[in-house]
């Protein structure tokens, strides 16, 4: 795991630019984190801005790439901006058009392919070929560990926090937070989550292999992530426990949420709550609420079934 050493390094060069999101209490021992408070509506900001701040300015010129099915893509674009340096972005074709439309209003360049077409240039190494600086949005140590200042905090606003929830995609999110929580506390319970319309960890684990032929069909776009092998034994040393959620659950998920708490989260973002009822009751426990940008014409959609 990241030793807290590089995750408090990581937190101290990030703090100018980020939020110390809060806890929202939820009642019967459970809390929301509020990371979709971010500047751009998610916990990629706090990667991303680790990694750039850690690169000489003479790389850092040269601009950002990345690979996003939205979040990561709007977090380079913003932190490009706020660097003052160009960004471009590889996109699925199947991004919503809120996260398309939030890298333009940083001033990132969007590229949208089809979805494989993608996974196939990040396969060949395609960035070694670009000019730009090449952040990877989830496999990559430095950015990890930006993710880490979450768990920093958690375990500063809720000392006795026994139990963390985090919806998985690639896997930067919860090793970075499992990472912060197990060199503070190691004892505390890492819950890895991910949507029955893109399950891809537990599967793994459990036979030792990626599934063969794995396609999203889930709201909870940024889980999509393609497996990386790199990501195996850190997850594998972070994660205590995966849960699945159904696709109906997550659905309903979204506007209860918003009901209860007040709290409009993406699919993603929503994944940790709906896995609550899954989980036995007692442990204080922390739901990262890890992203807000739901595309509006699915809002309306959700709040009408």
């Amino acid at each position: 795991m990241l030793s807290l050493e590089v995750i408090r390094s990581a937190a101290e060069r990030t703090r100018p630019h980020l939020e110390t999101t809060p806890l929202l209490p939820l009642g019967s021992g459970r809390w929301l984190k509020l990371e979709l408070l971010q500047p751009t509506g998610s916990f990629k900001v706090r990667g991303f801005f680790a990694a750039a701040l850690a690169l000489p300015p003479e790389r850092l010129s040269r601009g950002l790439l990345t690979v996003s099915a939205g979040n990561a893509a709007m977090a380079c674009a913003y932190v490009a901006h706020r660097l003052g340096v160009p960004c471009r972005v590889l996109m699925f074709d199947t991004a919503p058009p809120l996260k398309v439309e939030g890298v333009q209003r940083w001033g990132g360049r969007p590229l949208q392919l089809p979805r494989q077409q993608v996974l196939d240039w990040l396969a060949r190494r395609g960035w070694e070929a670009e000019p730009e600086l090449f952040i990877h949005p989830f496999a990559d140590p430095v950015l990890e560990a930006g993710h880490g200042g979450a768990g920093l905090e958690i375990a500063s606003q809720l000392p006795e926090v026994e139990r963390v929830v985090v919806a998985v995609g690639g896997g930067g999110l919860v090793h970075g937070i499992g990472s912060a929580l197990k060199g503070l506390k190691p004892e505390v319970q890492v819950v890895g989550v991910q949507s029955d319309g893109y399950e891809l960890w537990r599967p793994t684990f459990e036979s030792g292999a990626p599934p063969a032929g794995l396609v999203p069909h889930t709201i909870a776009d940024g889980t999509s992530a393609p497996y990386d092998a790199t990501m195996h034994e850190r997850l594998r040393e972070s994660v205590d426990l995966w849960l699945t959620v159904p696709e109906p659950r997550l659905r309903a998920a979204i506007p209860e949420l918003a009901s209860l708490a007040k709290v409009v989260a993406e699919g993603a973002g929503a994944l940790s709550f709906a896995a609550l009822e899954q989980l036995a009751p007692g442990p204080p426990t922390v739901a990262v609420i890890s992203g807000g940008n739901l595309d509006r014409e699915l809002l309306a959609a959700l709040l009408a079934d």
